[in-house]
């Protein structure tokens, strides 16, 4: 069979093809182009929906058919015929509630069963449990009326977040169509105590535009980086098999480094779409700054300085982790962080890559968490243990979530097995050995009760 050229590769699409010649100037694929249209076709809807669709001047219903409407034509614009499929599962679901299960072959297929599954088991909060028996995050979320067909479809559907997320929370979505989003916010952080005489209107316009600006720099830095280290130079002949060992650390971190400004491009775009709607606003911070970070996926700044393991999950797809934290982690009475990985990887996809990652990554985290249980204590005794303590933990935390997270970028079997050899799986045996022999303090092997007064665990 004789190889596509770039040109036809570039033009394979589901979705409406009207910007091939675009794809075609620009180099990439069809798809993307798409994607990236639609996004920001989302964001000057956003700034028309807040302004002229504000909760003011339109009702409810209109809010939420318009949001609805717009959202079901980027997906046919996006994925075309595949779109059936979404519609489909959503209106399924519909009525019974149920949760879903389904493989990742588009993103809107994603956030769909993400939201399906979050609203499903806060209705169950609300509809089938005692309030005693709920944490305090499960009370304050639960649905306790079964919400219409329109709130329904607009709450899956709506143009903000059903191509790229994040998923967000049922009642947090009804309050921001109706109105409610900014004083109910402003009601949690008792903006009277906090000084302010009357009820302050935050604008997201300064969020909105550092937030592009972060979009456009990663934008940059991905069309230029992931020239220059490509993932399938962690298969080149000289990586594998001739480079020395401190060398394939190196172009690990490098190429790994490379492939992360396109996810943050991706979320920090749909984060502003959201903003510029009106929606995310997450209360006043101590300088008096409204802060437009309910939604957001990402803190890059903590990302690129994590000393820990568990810093740099908490902060990476941070809505995923809410989504895995709510319907797996405080739910399961065994193996909390076990079963959240294996989740985490169905959730994603049939690729072998996923899971490799997400069964590399429970190792690790169990041996991180001992680690850190057993020695950090040890360094906090002066400052210059301290510097010393996070600078090794930094290095360490960022070479580790590249070994693991490899695969994920890799997707096949034999790319993955291939780098693992050529690092002699060190991280894997390093890991285990930890887990194996060091020892695990009393209170890590302790779940307490799901209760209104119990301290609500994160994914770590």
């Amino acid at each position: 069979m004789a190889a596509q050229s770039p040109a036809s590769l570039s033009y394979r699409t589901t979705g409406s093809t009207c910007l091939h010649p675009l794809s075609q100037l620009l180099g990439i694929p069809l798809d993307q182009v798409n994607f990236v249209a639609c996004q920001l076709f989302a964001l000057s809807a956003a700034f028309w929906f807040r302004i002229y669709l504000h909760p003011g001047k339109a009702s409810p219903e209109v809010r939420h058919t318009l949001a609805t409407i717009l959202g079901i034509y980027f997906v046919v614009f996006c994925f075309g015929w595949y779109a059936v499929h979404l519609f489909v599962l959503v209106l399924m679901c519909y009525g019974v509630m149920v949760t879903a299960s389904v493989s990742n072959i588009h993103r809107p297929l994603m956030i769909v069963t993400q939201k399906i599954t979050t609203l499903a088991f806060q209705i169950h909060d609300g509809l089938g449990r005692k309030a005693e028996d709920l944490s305090a995050e499960q009370h304050r979320l639960a649905v306790k009326v079964k919400p219409s067909l329109l709130e329904y479809l607009s709450y899956h559907l709506n143009f903000m977040s059903v191509i790229a997320g994040p998923c967000n929370n049922f009642k947090d979505y009804v309050a921001f169509i109706e109105g409610r989003h900014i004083y109910m916010k402003l009601l949690e952080m008792n903006w009277k105590q906090r000084g302010f005489q009357s009820l302050p209107e935050p604008s997201p316009t300064r969020a909105v535009i550092q937030k592009l600006c972060m979009t456009l720099m990663s934008l940059l830095l991905f069309l230029t980086l992931s020239k220059s280290f490509p993932v399938t130079f962690l298969v080149d002949d000289w990586f594998v098999h001739k480079a020395d060992f401190l060398s394939r650390l190196w172009y690990l971190y490098v190429v790994m480094q490379a492939a992360k400004p396109k996810y943050y491009f991706a979320w920090t775009l749909a984060d502003a779409v959201h903003n510029a709607a009106g929606f995310g606003f997450s209360g006043v911070d101590a300088d008096g700054h409204s802060c437009w970070d309910l939604l957001s996926n990402l803190n890059i700044w903590k990302i690129e300085t994590a000393t820990s393991f568990k810093m740099y999950l908490e902060n990476w797809n941070i809505q995923t982790s809410t989504w895995l934290k709510c319907v797996c982690y405080e739910r399961v009475p065994w193996y909390p962080t076990e079963l959240t990985f294996l989740l985490s990887a169905l959730w994603h996809g049939v690729y072998p890559g996923y899971y490799f990652t997400f069964l590399t990554g429970v190792p690790v985290t169990l041996a991180a968490r001992a680690v850190r249980n057993n020695y950090r204590h040890h360094f906090l005794s002066s400052k210059a243990r301290k510097v010393a303590y996070d600078v090794v933990t930094w290095a360490t935390t960022q070479l580790a979530v590249s070994y693991t997270a490899a695969p994920f970028v890799m997707l096949a079997v034999e790319p993955t097995i291939s780098l693992y050899k050529s690092m002699f799986f060190f991280l894997h045996i390093v890991s285990l050995l930890i887990v194996l022999f060091l020892p695990i303090k009393p209170h890590q092997l302790q779940r307490k009760p799901q209760s209104t007064n119990s301290v609500q665990k994160k994914v770590d």
